[in-house]
C-alpha cells in the first residue's frame, strides 16, 4: 500500500466531532512528511469517503480544501466539522485539543 492510501486509511479512522493533524497522521505512519499527508489529502479522489476535511494543522488552523486554499473552500471544510459537532471560528477549531483525536 503507498503512502497516500495509508493516508487515507487513517482519516477514515477519525470519527465525526473529531479532528487530527498533518503531522499525528504522519507520525503514525512512522514519517515525518507532513507536507506530504498534505498533497494526499490535497489529490484525495475518494472524498466524502475518505473525511480528509477532518484534518487540521497542528494549532489548529484549517487549511485548503478540495484542493483550495480559497476562503470559499475554507468556508465548506468549516461548515462539514460544525455539521459534526466541531466549533469553528476564523478558520480554527475551537477547542482544538478536546476535538483531537488519538490514533491507537
Amino acid at each position: 500500500m503507498n503512502f497516500f492510501n495509508k493516508v487515507y486509511g487513517l482519516c477514515k479512522e477519525i470519527p465525526r466531532g473529531k479532528i487530527s493533524t498533518y503531522g499525528d497522521i504522519a507520525k503514525k505512519l512512522n514519517s515525518k512528511a507532513y507536507r506530504l499527508v498534505g498533497q494526499a489529502l490535497k489529490n484525495n479522489p475518494y472524498a466524502p469517503k475518505v473525511p480528509c476535511h477532518r484534518v487540521v494543522d497542528s494549532k489548529g488552523f484549517l487549511h485548503g480544501f478540495s484542493g483550495s486554499k480559497s476562503q470559499k473552500n475554507l468556508n465548506k471544510k468549516a461548515k462539514l466539522l460544525k455539521e459534526e459537532g466541531v466549533n469553528v471560528k476564523d478558520n480554527k477549531i475551537v477547542d482544538f485539543d478536546k476535538c483531537l483525536y488519538k490514533f491507537k
